[in-house]
């Protein structure tokens, strides 16, 4: 039990910006929230986040390209092709992170990063840092994933 405590602990202290080898924001006392230097911070960050994804594409079509191979044994064929589908839709997935993560960035230069899009409050630099493409404070958030677990009985 303690393993999973400490593997709990050390996923909750994992950020996207950790991730990048970009150091947390450190607040200041009495900083105005979302200033400049604020934006700035996450406007790397996602920039960068975008960047390891596009590379990732990159590498994934020069793979599937020196890859490709036509295999006599269907076997081996129907692995190669479960392989490259895998290795599609997680890269359509992440094709759908890019755009999320232009639209954030399009947010940051409009001033609206940073706050709820129901209620309107600040989601928190903390919440930021773990999820920087966050729209949702917690608390909507969470009241977003109750009625949908009402909704498909999950």
């Amino acid at each position: 039990m303690p393993r999973k405590a400490a593997k709990a602990a050390q996923a909750a202290n994992t950020s996207v910006a950790s991730l990048f080898g970009f150091e947390p924001y450190v607040e200041k006392k009495g900083e105005e929230y979302m200033n400049e230097n604020q934006r700035a911070h996450f406007t790397e960050l996602l920039r960068a986040w975008k960047q390891q994804l596009m590379e990732e594409v990159d590498r994934t079509v020069s793979h599937m390209k020196d890859e490709a191979a036509n295999f006599p044994d269907p076997a081996d064929r129907a692995t190669q092709e479960e392989e490259f589908s895998l290795e599609l839709r997680t890269r359509d997935r992440e094709r759908k992170l890019i755009k999320k993560i232009d639209s954030t960035i399009e947010r940051i230069k409009t001033d609206e990063y940073g706050f709820c899009d129901q209620c309107g409050v600040e989601i928190g630099i903390r919440r930021l840092e773990a999820r920087p493409t966050a729209n949702l404070c917690v608390d909507c958030k969470t009241l977003d994933e109750i009625k949908e677990k009402q909704i498909t009985g999950g």
